[in-house]
């Protein structure tokens, strides 16, 4: 299932039988950009039981060049143009190969079945009939094709299915797959949440998959837990179930930058496949479904070679190591990539090889699970694939974000080692557990500790799950922590942490006090003294870092404790009151940013906030939003007092001082990236409201870093609306839009207000605050100079503005000039500018709607700005 996946849509369906071409459905064509012979594709859709596969037929050469063949499966989530680009260069080298798209993938047809073997494996099947049948193909004899299967994540999967079901294929290459879906969604029995909702909405909701796999779902994320049925329903689907019977060559690889299929998935299926007495090799690239460096280039080479090996019967091809893993020797200077280099071994060691002790030390600890499990600790971040949890590959660069709460986990420590220690493969240790609840649900992790103290390294952001029954009466346990590759230097200590709460998996809604302690003295540490490392090799690029400040720093805000006031009934239905709020400069004792301010704000109001440069406005933003604390003072928002990570604060939307996208990301997946972030379910996004107030329209698939600063502005006030807040800040929402934007802008602040919610913006466009405001505050050396709707600040005036919904004719102009009591009409960018001189309003008016003129708006022009000169003096 690949990981894209997450990113992508996935389905699939039920039936089975016979296999018919489509009439008409065969369409040849021709590419090869490197002139190393014409690569032809042919397009044809197949009518299967129960869904139509879209597929695509790859060759070079000519019909009676007998030829091995080769089936790539593609992504969940994606379709067989993902793998268009391998399948040519297969062609070029030699094969026969085929790609399609999966049930209720692409142009397919059917519901998701998870590659159910009643299905999509028998769909497999089918397709090698087919290629059994065509002229290019190489027989081993009629109707058994030499035929090879490939794929990353759910196509890799559909190799090992293949494999168990079909004896006719000959090798398999899987890439970044599962083994035993139950193991992967209900690790050591505890429910891997934001995976598995990430599968369900990506691919449209549980309509999508077959009805047994929708209410298994619904039943699981209900109850929190998996039952027995969901884990016999996963592993019916699961390669795990025909491990048996996969005697083939199988070249596996698997990301170490990986929380969905953890290298212990890997593990599993090389050791039974190899028990089956077929060749395996194991290779362990940088990145993953977390992001990082998927060597792409690198591992299809060594796709091909496996086959010209065993499908072509090439004595000279190379198979490679039988273990190879990838590791990072520090950052080039010159570009940003991270120097990966292979250290390799001539047998595959497993997770337990080479297992050395290192002491632990550190008393009995007792801490909680909080109520409803928040706030959660947080290791990696899933769905992110190669956005923010592509820090996870940067782990052992010292980049990356881990969160534990106080009061939370407990950790021992080693002391510091007096020698480096490679660790490769999944430490192990005994654990004491005690439980207030029969059942104690927890999370460990072991990080890379610098001299200081204070670098924390957690090796590809990986935490293991660990469900204890009968712990009421104390329970000892051994935990078995991921599979890394990290090395950790002379000086470090390692220090295992055990928590409560994590942000990827279910914990239990009631709360609990757990305890555990040390039940032997030490961590069991892998290593494989036999690995030898090559000199550097491929780069990958280093992605995120942007955001990885802004959520290292955030996290950071949140772990600050405070008392937290009561909240307000009174206040319930306030979106906002502000009372005496007070802010100094950093190290003054008597220098203000904010004084004393106090105003509020009512349900339905478009909030100006105005003041000139120092005033104080975005230090109150940065208040409001709890990213600073006050001095003095209190701020409500719906009646709860703000403090950093208030609960509160998830009924606020907030664009201040700009927004740290990923660049190499489109729009679309970076506020998908966002909101997956907030932990928050991806169906009270509505997404699709916040991508039409954001008028990007096919920007939104492009790529950030090709937007401009109006289009990055957009796209943040967009981000900001997410989840349709009840309280939205905007500040400075209008800085690198032009006037079009900009009124757009107006119009959407406006609607938003409409609906009953609020919105507060900091703007020095007084013209846009006058038209798009109901009310204001205004501010000068950091106190309130007054407050109150925007017809009282401005008062009234001669000089009104006409704003039309298109362009006046100079004609209509001199005619609106001319007519009784009109001092002037001017032609400006929203309309007319009209000074009255005996005429009322209202006859003004009368005299546009005869004229046909089309108005969209009529006030006072720029008396807000003389009101405000006229506040705030000469501190303008």
């Amino acid at each position: 299932m690949e990981i894209r996946m997450g990113r992508r849509r996935w389905r699939a369906a039920a039936a089975a039988a016979v296999l018919a071409v489509l009439a008409g459905a065969g369409v040849w064509g021709a590419a090869d950009a490197s002139g190393a012979g014409a690569v032809h594709r042919q397009d044809q859709v197949l009518d299967l039981p129960g869904a139509r596969i879209d597929t695509s037929f790859f060759t070079a050469g000519g019909a009676r060049d007998k030829r091995p063949a080769v089936l790539i499966g593609h992504g969940f989530g994606g379709s067989k143009d993902e793998v268009k680009g391998q399948a040519e260069q297969l062609a070029r080298d030699g094969y026969a190969v085929l790609t399609w798209s999966a049930r209720g993938f692409g142009k397919s047809t059917g519901k998701i079945g998870i590659n159910d073997p009643a299905f999509e494996v028998k769909d497999v099947s089918r397709l090698i009939d087919w290629l059994a049948r065509r002229p290019e193909v190489r027989l081993d004899k009629p109707g058994d094709p030499r035929v090879g299967v490939t794929g990353v994540s759910y196509g890799g999967a559909i190799s090992l299915l293949a494999a168990g079901y079909d004896h006719r294929v000959d090798a398999i290459a899987p890439e970044m797959t599962y083994w035993n879906l139950a193991d992967v969604f209900f690790p050591g029995g505890v429910y891997k949440k934001l995976w598995a909702g990430i599968f369900v909405s990506t691919a449209g909701g549980c309509q999508k998959f077959q009805p047994e796999l929708c209410a298994m779902y619904e039943r699981v994320a209900t109850a929190g837990q998996p039952d027995p049925e969901a884990v016999k329903l996963l592993e019916s689907r699961s390669p795990s179930a025909v491990g048996d019977r996969i005697k083939v060559p199988a070249l596996i690889t698997q990301g170490q930058t990986d929380s969905l299929f953890p290298l212990g998935q890997a593990d599993a299926m090389a050791k039974t496949i190899a028990a089956n007495g077929a060749p395996v090799s194991v290779d362990w690239i940088a990145g993953g479904h977390d992001g990082g460096d998927r060597e792409s280039a690198r591992t299809q080479a060594r796709v091909t070679q496996w086959f010209d090996r065993y499908l072509k019967d090439d004595k000279g091809a190379s198979t490679g190591p039988a273990f190879r893993v990838t590791r990072t020797g520090g950052v080039n200077s010159t570009d940003g990539a991270a120097q990966l280099r292979g250290a390799t071994s001539g047998s595959y060691p497993g997770l337990t090889s080479g297992r050395e002790a290192v002491a632990l030390t550190g008393r009995e600890q007792s801490f909680g699970n909080p109520p409803g499990g928040a706030p959660p600790a947080i290791s990696a971040v899933p769905g992110l694939g190669a956005g923010a949890a592509g820090l996870s590959g940067l782990s052992s660069l010292g980049v990356g974000l881990s969160l534990d709460f106080p009061g939370q986990y407990a950790a021992f420590d080693s002391a510091p080692l007096t020698t480096g220690l490679h660790i490769t493969g999944s430490p192990t240790v005994r654990l004491k557990v005690t439980s207030s609840t029969d059942t104690a649900i927890l999370f460990g992790k072991v990080y890379d500790v610098g001299p200081d103290g204070k670098q924390r390294v957690l090796p590809s952001q990986l935490v293991a799950p660990l469900r204890v029954d009968g712990a009421k009466g104390g329970r000892s346990v051994e935990l078995t922590l991921p599979a890394v590759d990290h090395n950790v230097e002379a000086g470090h200590r390692l220090r295992l942490v055990v928590a409560a709460t994590d942000l990827g998996f279910a914990s239990p809604a009631a709360p609990a006090t757990y305890t555990v302690a040390l039940d032997g003295p030490s961590l069991g540490v892998p290593t494989v003294p036999a690995l030898r490392t090559a000199s550097a090799g491929l780069a990958w690029w280093v992605w995120g870092l942007p955001l990885a400040g802004a959520l290292i720093g955030a996290a950071l805000l949140i772990t600050r404790r405070t008392h937290t006031p009561a909240p307000d009934p009174e206040l319930a239905q306030v979106p906002l009151q502000i009372t005496d709020l007070t802010k100094k400069y950093a190290k003054s004792s008597d220098r203000y940013a904010v004084r004393e301010l106090s105003f509020r704000v009512e349900k339905g109001q478009v909030l100006g906030l105005l003041g000139p440069n120092g005033a104080g406005k975005t230090t109150t933003l940065r208040m409001l939003m709890g990213l600073i604390r006050p001095d003095g003072g209190e701020i409500r928002v719906f009646g709860h007092a703000i403090r950093p990570g208030s609960p509160v604060l998830s009924r606020v939307g907030a664009f201040v001082e700009g927004a740290g996208f990923l660049p190499h990301l489109s729009g679309r997946e970076n506020l998908e990236l966002y909101w997956a972030a907030t932990g928050r379910p991806s169906g009270d996004a509505r997404m699709a409201e916040a991508l039409e107030i954001a008028g990007l329209g096919d920007a939104l698939q492009r790529a950030v870093r090709t937007y401009s600063q109006g289009m990055r502005q957009r796209l943040a006030i967009a981000q900001a609306m997410l989840g349709m807040p009840d309280l939205l800040i905007l500040d400075e929402p209008t800085n690198g839009l032009d006037p079009p934007q900009i009124r757009e802008m107006r119009d959407v602040m406006i609607r938003y207000a409409e609906g009953g919610r609020t919105v507060i913006v900091s703007s020095h466009l007084l013209s846009e605050v006058e038209q798009s405001c109901t009310h204001l505050v205004v501010m000068d050396r950091g106190r309130l100079v007054q407050a109150g709707p925007v017809a009282e600040i401005t008062g009234a005036s001669d000089t009104l503005l006409v704003t039309t919904a298109e362009k006046v004719p100079e004609a209509v102009v001199d005619k609106v000039a001319a007519l009784p009591g009109i001092g002037s009409a001017l032609v400006t960018d929203d309309g007319l500018l009209i000074r009255l001189d005996g005429a009322s309003t209202t006859e003004l008016i009368a005299e546009l709607l005869r004229l046909d003129v089309r108005l969209t708006g009529v006030g006072p022009h720029r008396r807000l700005e003389d009101a405000f000169l006229t506040l705030i003096g000469g501190t303008a």
